[in-house]
């Protein structure tokens, strides 16, 4: 039976109808950020934070990816044309179809790109993307402020009430603690409002540079509260196929609309789209717990992991541990 025209089915709607879901039910809130003029007493975007000028502003001293290009030799430009061009001959030769390099050319080519992931053909430069310190350590810049009161149930260290996350605006290949992740190095501080005092930095320092897409536009957010249900992948087999088949028997798609809401979001369950499923675990031997999603486009006007969603897991036995990051 689908829903009446223009309805979308709602988890809640799923877990009355098949109880094995309540069980994997998580609570989230959804920020739904759009432009506007948040002060620093406000959950925010991009916005001013809630600093005491008594604490020194964070920099970041992880290594950044930078792009280096090494000018090829002549001889080295005239024997990597010359495979081109026989590579281009012998499809011409077949009639059209699959360009097929012989072993020597690729040994050739493989030997003249040295390890590079990139050939300017116009340059005739080989790009290699490498990880350097910066020269100066750059100030991070302020990405989201949430209050607790604006997102009920998400957890918070005892004695705070305040989430402020910071990055670099840069990407980093797997900076301190964070393997198999390519981004901007994020970090969370949990601090109390009230202490914070009346002493306050009104303008944070700012990096010289930034990467396009990593400096928010500030917002002001519309917390939502919801029911967030996990990915077919996080289900179990005989739970998953029930959960696929309900969704289209209402007329929806199960991931995205039931489960793993999209969009910005604090709580709720993380989406795979775009890998299989990875578990992320504490060092503590614990599974880490989405806690945070940042996600790319409209107002804030971020991009990060080529127009993706940035993640922040943490431990669910101690949220002081430190956290992961993944992006999809």
């Amino acid at each position: 039976m689908k829903s009446p025209a223009g309805d979308t089915p709602s988890p809640q709607e799923l877990i009355g109808q098949v109880p094995e879901f309540a069980g994997l039910a998580r609570s989230a809130t959804l920020l739904r950020p759009s432009a506007g003029a948040p002060g620093p007493h406000d959950s925010s975007v991009g916005g001013p934070f809630l600093w005491p000028s008594a604490d020194p502003w964070p920099v970041c001293r992880a290594p950044r990816l930078v792009r280096r290009r090494e000018k090829l030799s002549d001889r080295d430009r005239e024997l990597w044309q010359e495979a081109d061009r026989r590579t281009k001959e012998r499809r011409q030769a077949r009639g059209g179809g699959a360009y097929e390099v012989t072993e020597e050319d690729a040994r050739t080519q493989e030997r003249i790109m040295a390890g590079a992931g990139a050939l300017d053909m116009v340059t005739w430069e080989r790009i290699r993307t490498v990880s350097e310190p910066h020269d100066t350590p750059p100030p991070l810049i302020p990405v989201l402020q949430l209050f607790s009161r604006d997102v009920p149930g998400l957890p918070f260290p005892p004695g705070t009430d305040l989430l402020q996350l910071m990055w670099c605006p840069d990407d980093h290949a797997e900076p301190p603690g964070q393997p198999r992740y390519w981004g901007p190095d994020a970090g969370i501080m949990f601090r109390s409002s009230a202490a914070a005092g009346t002493d306050r930095i009104l303008e944070p320092p700012r990096p010289d540079e930034a990467k396009d897409g990593y400096v928010p536009a500030p917002c002001v957010l519309d917390p939502l509260g919801a029911v967030d249900l996990p990915e077919e992948d996080e289900l179990p087999e005989e739970l998953a196929e029930t959960a696929l088949t309900w969704a289209e028997d209402h007329g929806a798609d199960y991931a995205r609309t039931l489960g793993c809401l999209p969009g910005w979001k604090a709580g709720g369950w993380p989406s795979w789209h775009l890998t299989d499923f990875v578990p992320l675990d504490c060092a503590c031997g614990a599974r880490m717990r989405l806690h945070l999603t940042l996600d790319s486009g409209g107002d804030p006007g971020l991009n990060v992991g080529r127009f993706g969603e940035l993640r922040v897991f943490v431990c669910p036995s101690d949220i002081t541990h430190p956290l992961r990051l993944n992006i999809q």
